[in-house]
């Protein structure tokens, strides 16, 4: 099930639409989402229902940050941790089935090398452990309670403030400070060393932030090109997200060499990766330098 990313009442609420109120109306539907993404996992936990979790968790990160002008600043900050954490306990799993998929190839050229294709069954053996303790990590939290708590408790704090803020005009400062959050990162790794891949993993979160407030707050913008700047924006993750898949993959298979049935194996599978790491690189570089 692929995570609606269309704007959510947003437009019906008017010129008159207030932060405050319209931030429910937002949250529900990513908590809704993560939720059957993480009964999803519990029933059968496809590497696709594994990432929908990750992005829509991600999502409500992205839109606590959003709102954090407006709320308390240790509870938001509590908030967002929780976010990232219960991100990061799916996303174990999920980096060996990205780890998995390029080593056999399923996502890659014809000419994939063979020894890179026959991925020894103890790497799909740890993946399975992963799973079971990302599974157990998810239940121990609580993601249902922990969620609807937290959209409760937020909603309260905005609804009750003292003072009102118009979403139009919210919306569009929050987005121009994370756009020239997102063009201060782009020049920075315009300019970084060939090995400073952390440059390139920032210009990815900032981007990823950019889009999902443009998608949040989208009818509330005065601006009608944001459209063509989701579009840039999406051709810019999926870059960079192939990079950094590919990094990661790489810091995984160093932490597991023992597991392939011979050094050779694993060196020859790191030296496919290394490789496959160069191409994405230069990648990611080129539309840096078109942006």
């Amino acid at each position: 099930m692929k995570f609606d990313d269309r704007p959510h009442d947003v437009a019906a609420l008017g010129d008159g639409a207030q932060a405050e109120s319209t931030f429910a109306a937002l949250a529900a539907p990513l908590v809704d989402e993560a939720l059957a993404q993480n009964a999803s996992i519990h029933a059968d936990a496809t590497p696709e229902s594994l990432h929908q979790l990750r992005v829509a968790l991600r999502r409500l990160r992205s839109l606590w940050w959003a709102y954090r002008p407006l709320l308390d600043k240790a509870e938001n900050t509590r908030q967002r941790a929780l976010y990232r954490f219960l991100a990061d306990a799916a996303g174990r799993t999920r980096d060996w089935d990205i780890l998995l998929e390029l080593l056999s190839g399923s996502n890659d050229e014809a000419d994939a090398s063979d020894r890179a294709r026959d991925v020894p069954a103890s790497l799909r053996e740890a993946r399975e452990r992963a799973l079971a303790t990302s599974r157990e990590t998810l239940i121990n939290a609580d993601i249902r309670n922990v969620l609807h708590d937290a959209l409760a408790s937020t909603s309260k704090e905005l609804n009750t403030a003292p003072e009102r803020h118009a979403l139009q005009k919210f919306a569009a400062k929050r987005v121009r400070i994370a756009e020239q959050s997102l063009r201060k990162r782009m020049r920075k790794a315009a300019r970084a060393k060939r090995a400073d891949y952390e440059s390139l993993h920032d210009v990815r979160k900032a981007g990823k932030r950019v889009r999902y407030l443009i998608e949040f707050f989208g009818p509330a913008l005065a601006d009608i090109r944001h459209d063509r700047t989701i579009r840039r924006l999406k051709n810019l993750q999926q870059c960079f997200g192939e990079l950094n898949d590919v990094i990661a993959s790489i810091a995984l298979l160093r932490d597991n060499m023992n597991l392939f049935p011979s050094d050779d194996e694993a060196r020859g599978a790191l030296a496919f990766l290394k490789e496959r790491r160069r191409q994405r690189r230069r990648e990611a570089v080129r539309l840096l330098q078109k942006a």
